[in-house]
């Protein structure tokens, strides 16, 4: 049988072309997330940054320990305690100290993560002066990179400051150095100090204290994000590793169609073999050993390809600003041997059931179904279809009923897409003749036959028709399902924020001075608020931190609207705290153990539960259980009979607060799109429309070399070049638009499931299918379409006339 495999891979060529060319960009793709996968998994040895040339860091106690039954659970503090004078002093009789201070700097214009420190200590990195000179004055500032220049004035929530000098960009930071007493003025607690001196001698002077003595590689603690390397690695990984995912799947899809088409169209072939004497087995034989020629060739070749693309795939992450300037791809010997050997796999595993399909076909029926496609829904794919439609249907039930908030987590939306997708792939042959029909009516409406005939051929060809509408399906089904996710979640974020606001302004103050002016403004109820953090210990075992709110208990029902489904915020105090439903506790009048921001353990009573929502919710502490936290959220509420014009006035008018009204508000605090999530996002989709380009001009060209004499005989009875090229370009069209309905169905189903979680979750239900993307989507395969199909079709309809 080999020699009869060679020579139909001979005589056949450019039908197995086209499953080489599907399996090839496969193999690559996950040789260069294999790559980067394994790159990410291995994070280089940690080197201080900010602290590099500092000899001794001293840091306050910012790991909170609580011991459980199965060992001590650590976590980070949010609000580490500052170092006491005491310690200070100690420190001062042991040589020079210089206090470090971190905060965020926010300049009208400027990019988004800056940081604020004393100059005194840019030498421990060390910065260097490019333009300008240090800072003097308490106006003056030095700014890190090439975003500003000497002179500009840069407007802040704390004022206007002028730059008066440049230093290098280090890469790990975008830094605003001010003086060291305007530093102190702006974040007045001190966590940490660099300390020039003997450690040993630091060791003695702090023996009684409970702070951190970092040096050598521990100084990288001290920087402002310890792990920034291990959570951008994780990140990638995670990035790389979905988009592996959904490479292998729709080259699974994509591979599979392509050869099922393939064997298809060899149905008179076979016969004929059948009829000479082959046996089922050697038919069978012959097409797997085909498909296994194919698959150690293409995959062999997408290795070579995938070792060449890899290094680019490295610094598009890189220059993305996604990854650290020193990471890498390459090296690694397991990803090609993953690949290579996943490739050889699919490209067996999809010639698989088609081989059965050809070897149990009897040479009479192989030669009588040749001319017309009849069984194009098999017993064994009817049952596959339908029962991962059934799981589809049942984990999303599943989830509603059991765990809701599971919907909004975007490695649920990514993932679960693809069953669903699969399933109607599998029973699209039953879907798309009455869909074809459907869709082509108003063509048939159109002077000529040609309308009929496109309609008449897409519905007779429906194994040809199933694998150009499948590519589609899954292209406009992962565009609605990866683009309308993020965006429904958005769309009921804003929407909760919208319902729960109910101040009439929001003013986000720049330090506690201005927020306390706030407080003075006549005609007006206002409501501070500042940022804090709680952890708890779930089933004893778990350490569990959580982002809450610290109030003023009275104000905060004049400004808010909060979703509460038992007890009172009114009886919240000291002693007690608001949760949501998330929590393990979260009955009103139960007691929870929490460690506060500083690691202060406090037992509170629940005054209040609240619905979970989008997530956005959190819990509500008074400011005496929030140690150290700043107020950056001013609500106010204008008071019955008093002037809104003036009290708007009066808000403006305060130095160092920036107020929005209430919609403007909701507007500035809609979530933005993660950036490595929306990276991940476009990768996936660029990879699927790939593969439906692959797949169209595949299908189109295979087919193409089968429809000769029926395109002669439209010739024949007086069709022209023109009518022919319509003819195509409509069929092609049709089949499009049939595949991007079964894709758009399965996106509303998709999003139906998640704004149906939203409902359980007692936020707004939204639905956002991502319309202009997928218009954008559906015009690019309709293109694709019609010109491969222009181009194949008719070209070969001319030589055969």
């Amino acid at each position: 049988m080999l020699s009869v495999t060679l020579a139909g891979l001979r005589a056949r060529w450019v039908t197995f072309l086209g499953a080489f060319v599907a399996l090839v960009p496969a193999v690559a793709l996950l040789v260069v997330m294999g790559q980067a996968v394994a790159a990410s998994l291995q994070a280089p040895e940690r080197v201080p940054e900010r602290f590099a040339a500092a000899p001794v860091v001293v840091r306050a106690q910012d790991t909170l320990r609580v011991p459980t039954p199965t060992g001590v659970r650590t976590s980070g503090l949010a609000t580490p305690r500052p170092l006491s004078a005491e310690t200070l002093t100690a420190l001062r009789a042991s040589g020079r100290v210089t206090e470090d201070r971190a905060f965020p700097v926010r300049v009208d214009g400027g990019p988004g993560d800056l940081v604020g420190h004393p100059w005194p200590t840019a030498r421990f990195a060390p910065y260097r002066l490019n333009e300008g000179r240090p800072p003097q004055s308490s106006h003056e500032v030095v700014v890190t990179g090439n975003w500003s220049s000497p002179g500009a004035q840069l407007r802040t929530l704390q004022g206007t400051f002028e730059v008066v000098g440049l230093a290098g960009d280090l890469g790990f930071e975008r830094a605003v150095f001010f003086t060291a007493a305007q530093a102190a003025a702006l974040a007045p607690r001190t966590v940490q100090a660099v300390v020039e001196a003997d450690p040993s001698a630091v060791r003695d002077a702090l023996a009684r204290t409970d702070v951190r003595i970092l040096t050598g590689a521990d100084r990288a603690d001290a920087d402002a994000v310890p792990d920034r390397q291990a959570e951008e690695l994780t990140a990638l990984n995670a990035l790389f590793g979905t988009a592996g995912g959904v490479t292998a799947f729709v080259s699974v899809f994509v591979v599979a169609s392509t050869f099922a088409f393939t064997v298809a169209g060899r149905r008179r072939e076979f016969g004929l073999l059948r009829m000479a004497g082959a046996t089922a087995g050697q038919v069978r034989r012959t097409v797997l050993t085909e498909a296994l020629l194919i698959g150690v060739l293409a995959s062999a070749a997408g290795c070579a390809l995938g070792a060449y693309a890899a290094p680019y795939a490295a610094d598009l992450v890189v220059d993305a600003g996604l990854a650290p300037a020193w990471f890498t791809v390459g090296g690694r010997a397991w990803p090609y041997h993953a690949a290579f050997w996943t490739g050889v796999t699919v490209a067996v595993g999809g010639a698989v059931a088609a081989s059965w399909r050809a070897g149990r076909t009897a040479p009479s029926q192989a030669l009588r179904e040749a001319s017309v496609d009849a069984g194009t829904l098999p017993l064994g794919r009817r049952v596959c279809g339908a029962a991962l439609l059934l799981t589809a249907v049942a984990t999303l039930a599943y989830s509603l009923l059991a765990d809701p908030g599971d919907l909004l987590h975007r490695k649920t939306y990514v993932s679960r897409p693809m069953l669903l997708i699969t399933a109607v792939a599998l029973l699209s042959p039953a879907l798309i003749r009455p869909l074809v029909r459907l869709v082509s009516w108003p063509a048939t409406r159109l002077r000529g036959a040609v309308g009929l005939l496109a309609r008449e051929n897409a519905s007779a060809s429906l194994r040809r028709t199933a694998s150009l509408a499948a590519p589609v399906l899954v292209t406009v089904a992962l565009s609605g399902s990866l683009l309308g996710a993020p965006a429904t979640l958005a769309e009921a974020r804003a929407r909760e924020a919208r319902q729960q606001t109910t101040a009439d302004f929001v003013v986000r103050p720049s330090d506690p001075a201005s927020a306390a002016r706030l407080k003075d403004v006549p005609g007006a109820d206002v409501s501070a608020s500042a940022p804090t953090v709680l952890h708890t210990l779930e089933d004893g075992v778990a350490l569990v931190k959580s982002e809450a709110r610290a109030v003023d208990p009275t104000l905060l029902s004049a400004t808010a609207r909060l979703p509460v489904v038992s007890g009172r915020l009114a009886d919240l105090d000291d002693g007690s705290i608001v949760v949501t439903e998330e929590w393990a506790r979260h009955r009103a009048g139960e007691k929870v153990r929490v460690w506060l921001a500083d690691g202060t353990p406090r037992t509170l009573r629940i005054a209040a539960v609240l619905a979970v929502g989008t997530g956005a919710n959190g819990a509500y502490v008074t400011p005496a259980n929030a140690p150290g936290a700043v107020v950056d959220r001013v609500d106010v509420r204008v008071r019955a009979g008093a002037d809104r014009a003036a009290v708007e006035s009066a808000l403006r008018a305060v130095d160092g607060a920036r107020t929005f009204t209430g919609e403007q508000w909701v507007r500035a605090a809609r979530p933005a799109a993660n950036r490595a999530a929306r990276v991940g996002v476009f990768l996936v989709l660029g990879i699927a429309v790939l593969y439906t380009t692959i797949a169209l001009v595949n299908t189109l060209l295979m087919a193409a070399s089968d429809r000769g004499r029926e395109l002669a005989s439209l010739r024949l009875t007086g069709a022209t070049r023109a009518q022919l090229l319509r003819l195509t370009a409509l069929e092609a069209l049709v089949v499009v638009i049939a595949g991007a309905v079964l894709g758009l169905l399965v996106t509303l189903v998709d999003l139906s499931g998640m704004s149906a979680a939203l409902r359980l979750l007692s936020a707004p239900p939204v639905l956002s299918p991502p319309w202009a993307a997928l218009g954008a989507v559906t015009a690019v395969c309709a293109l694709l379409a019609v010109l491969a199909s222009a181009a194949a079709l008719a070209a070969r309809a001319g030589r055969k006339a």
